[in-house]
This record gives structure tokens, C-alpha cells and sequence, in this order.
């Protein structure tokens, strides 16, 4: 069953409330992923997992929202949430403490969500290709 353009398209207060929900729960998402993203490293394992499960659990949120929404707005909204509290832990507080450490671990987690993002939403939206028949000789 097709829908139309009107069908996909939330009203404009509903855009707002989604928006804000997505940014909120990113927000959220951002900060627990950015204290536990070097987990795995601290226990000692040689793989970083909280690393590539933090990465996973961006995805699949901004991903969530595009998908459910079926807008990018909503889906950038969380990204937008997720990416700002990633910058604002990666920078030192007050004291000098950080929770982002300067390693290599340290910068995938500083920019890897922001390309992740940005590669969900410039992604094409599923189902928006048309279906050619094929030509029979």
C-alpha cells in the first residue's frame, strides 16, 4: 500500500512536539553513551565495545527516528541531541577533569557519532526509488 506525500507528513505542532522528544531522548542517549564508550578499555579488554555499541545505539536511534517519522527533521533533531552532548562532555570541565580522554579511542567517540548522523540522514529514504518493470525481448 503506497501512501501519499500528505499521509507522511506530521502537522506542524506534532513536528515541533517529535522534534523536541527527539532532541530530548539524544540528549539523553549522548550522555550515557559518552560516559560508557570507553567501558570495555577500562576492564581491561582489548576491544573497545563500549566504543562500537555506543556507535550502534546512535544508529539505530537517529535511524529509529527517521524510520518511524518518516521525516529526516525528526531524525536530525535526535542526532542534533546526541552530537551536543557528546561536544559539550568532550570538553574539559571546571577542574580539568574530562570524559573524553585525548587518544584515539577518545577522538572516534568525539566525531564518530556526528558522521554516523550524518550518514543516516543523507541516506535515501527507503522505498523512495521507483520500480521499473522489466523490458521482456
Amino acid at each position: 500500500m503506497q501512501h501519499s506525500d500528505s499521509e507522511d507528513r506530521l502537522g506542524a505542532v506534532a513536528t515541533v512536539i517529535a522534534c523536541l522528544f527527539a532532541l530530548l531522548v539524544g540528549l539523553l542517549v549522548g550522555t550515557i553513551t559518552t560516559f560508557t564508550h570507553r567501558q570495555s578499555v577500562t576492564w581491561g579488554v582489548p576491544v573497545p565495545w563500549g566504543l562500537i555499541v555506543g556507535c550502534l545505539i546512535v544508529v539505530a536511534l537517529v535511524l529509529g527516528f527517521r524510520l518511524v517519522f518518516a521525516s529526516r527533521l525528526v531524525g536530525a533533531a535526535s542526532g542534533l541531541g546526541v552530537v551536543a552532548a557528546t561536544a559539550v562532555l568532550a570538553l574539559p570541565g571546571a577542574g580539568g577533569s574530562v570524559v573524553v580522554v585525548d587518544d584515539p579511542i577518545g577522538y572516534l567517540w568525539a566525531f564518530g557519532p556526528l558522521v554516523l548522523c550524518a550518514v543516516v540522514l543523507a541516506w535515501p529514504r527507503p522505498g523512495a526509488r521507483s520500480v521499473r518493470p522489466k523490458m521482456e525481448s
